[in-house]
């Protein structure tokens, strides 16, 4: 493991350079010059390479804490407050009670869907915590995390999966496909890795606002299995050539549905794509909450220096189902889900870092579990309850000026 944080582009080219063998009659590599339409120098020796670290290694995870919640040897522990630590692990319990009540409600028909995201709750709020309230999200399904540390209500989850009245999207959208202007939190859009090249263009946007261009970011969330849609690379490709400050923060939580990472790719990770694009890259646990919460604000502090987007590949685990339409066990077995669960379990491992510290104690943890389930209940109870919007607001801000068409369509009726 990589205790301490490093971004890499590729030293591979120079490498070569300076280690190729020159015929005697030649001068060294860097005098023979570059070709006409790149900066890469000319060797005489044939060499192939396949990796971006130059020596053929894959490349590293960083890691500040171990799996026993002790930090690693060199690392780099954040200085972070009795209370932050709390809010931390308060946000990433929140999430398994909130996973676990609304799957069974889907289970009960009482609501239409759902994507949890057990086993990756460092991953999200370890990226919240790093980023501002203000920079703007697109995320793909598993960030609830993120609306809920910028200040979203338990309410405004429920409504949102319900589809009532108090939906801001008025009932309109699939479960936990969530959106609030108020909280910069793009609406999730259901297509895979839409929100890729539409991040690019929110961070040039962004890079144009005076206001903003060096005070918030993009960040854009996805999984390993949306960077082999081709809209990933049209999102890279456009953040790097068109530059601008976006985060790209992949989850790499092993499965794609149901397609294992063995067979979604062939090269190392989606890493080894970052400096393809000349864009700084690094690996993260993403099972180490401080470790994540590390690696995305230095990635955040180079967009904004830069100007110019950074990737940011997070390895965790999806413990659950894709989602309730999904039945993992019928391509996983069930002691691989076990083991990962028990002795990778990212909420364990912040939990021993805290009771090291005396932060947390056991009567901690069961006034804590015992409040996130009875207000989870309680809002999930609530929304309902609550009457579900109106026909005549089917289009309500879908439109400036609703066209004739649909105008005429409410007078007939």
């Amino acid at each position: 493991m990589l205790h301490s944080l490093s971004f890499r582009h590729t030293s591979l080219l120079t490498r070569t350079r300076s280690n190729g063998r020159m015929l005697s009659t030649l001068l060294d590599s860097t005098s023979l010059g570059n070709l006409p339409t790149t900066h890469s120098p000319v060797v005489s020796k044939l060499t192939f390479f396949n990796s971006v670290t130059g020596d053929g290694s894959k490349i590293p995870n960083y890691r500040v804490l171990d799996v026993l919640g002790v930090p690693m040897e060199g690392a780099e522990v954040p200085e972070i407050s009795k209370q932050f630590a709390r809010r931390l692990y308060e946000h990433m319990q929140l999430l398994p009670t909130l996973d676990d009540i609304l799957c069974s409600g889907q289970r009960q028909g009482r609501i239409p869907f759902y994507a949890a995201s057990h086993g990756e709750e460092a991953t999200v709020i370890g990226s919240a915590a790093a980023l501002a309230d203000d920079d703007e999200v697109l995320s793909q399904y598993r960030e609830t995390g993120v609306l809920l540390w910028r200040g979203f209500t338990l309410d405004g989850i429920m409504a949102q999966v319900f589809g009532n009245h108090e939906d801001l999207s008025k009932g309109r959208q699939l479960a936990v496909h969530y959106g609030s202007k108020q909280h910069h939190f793009h609406t999730i859009s259901s297509p895979l890795a839409t929100q890729l090249p539409q991040a690019a263009g929110v961070g040039y946007a962004l890079k144009r606002d005076l206001a903003r261009c060096s005070k918030n970011v993009a960040c854009v969330f996805f999984g390993e299995g949306a960077a082999s849609e081709g809209d990933f690379h049209a999102g890279m490709l456009l953040a790097s050539t068109v530059p601008s400050p976006t985060l790209f923060l992949a989850r790499n939580n092993g499965y794609a549905i149901s397609t294992p990472n063995s067979e979604q790719f062939y090269g190392d990770g989606i890493s080894a794509r970052g400096p393809g694009y000349g864009v700084d890259t690094v690996r993260v646990d993403g099972n180490d909450v401080l470790a994540v919460m590390n690696a995305v604000k230095e990635a955040r502090r180079r967009c904004l220096e830069s100007g110019r987007a950074v990737l940011v590949e997070m390895m965790t685990y999806r413990v659950g189902d894709h989602s309730t339409s999904d039945d993992s066990y019928v391509y996983r077995e069930r002691q691989e889900v076990e083991d990962r669960k028990n002795n990778h379990n990212p909420i364990t491992r912040f939990r021993l870092f805290m009771e090291s510290r005396g932060w947390w104690s056991k009567t901690d943890e069961e006034e804590l579990k015992f409040r996130l389930r009875r207000d989870v209940i309680k809002a999930f109870k609530r929304a309902e309850s609550v009457r579900k919007p109106g026909l005549e607001e089917m289009f309500t801000d879908v439109y400036a000026e609703e066209p004739w068409n649909i105008v005429s369509q409410w007078i007939k009726q």
